[in-house]
């Protein structure tokens, strides 16, 4: 499989990243419109993957903040790395920018995939969009 990971501001990005995290997180996770769609999308760096024949098949975001955030991929795609590789270039993003740590927001599910790449549990399972998460961070070595 060849794989493309493109990097860069919003306008550059949706055309990419939007039918990634409309088909995740609104028709798959049945996300409302209004909570996935934000003006944090303006201000952030993100990254789209695009499969064998161009189409975006993964998204994130890192936002000024340090949060990383909208980690989607295609449910067919899921399970080769394309997460991970996209976890990587935002995470690396941020420590080139001198972030010291990063901050996310993970579903339940995945807490086991963020654990792979260094994040640890931080505080209490909540509910965002009906989906049970937890908030973990990845403090970068001096």
């Amino acid at each position: 499989m060849t794989i493309r990971l493109t990097l860069g501001d919003w306008a550059s990005q949706q055309a990419g990243a939007k039918p990634v995290r409309h088909e995740v997180f609104v028709v798959e996770q049945k996300v409302p419109l209004d909570m996935e769609w934000d003006e944090m999308d303006d201000v952030s760096l993100h990254a789209v993957v695009y499969g064998n024949e161009g189409q975006p098949i993964a998204t994130g975001r890192l936002l000024p903040d340090g949060r990383i955030g909208r980690m989607a991929v295609v449910k067919d795609m899921r399970g080769d790395g394309i997460g991970g590789l996209v976890l990587q270039a935002l995470m690396e993003q941020a420590r080139e920018r001198g972030d010291r740590e990063v901050v996310l927001s993970a579903q339940t599910h995945a807490e086991a995939f963020y654990q792979r790449y260094g994040f640890s549990r931080r505080g209490e399972e909540f509910m965002e969009a009906g989906i049970p998460h937890i908030e973990m961070r990845h403090v970068f070595a001096e």
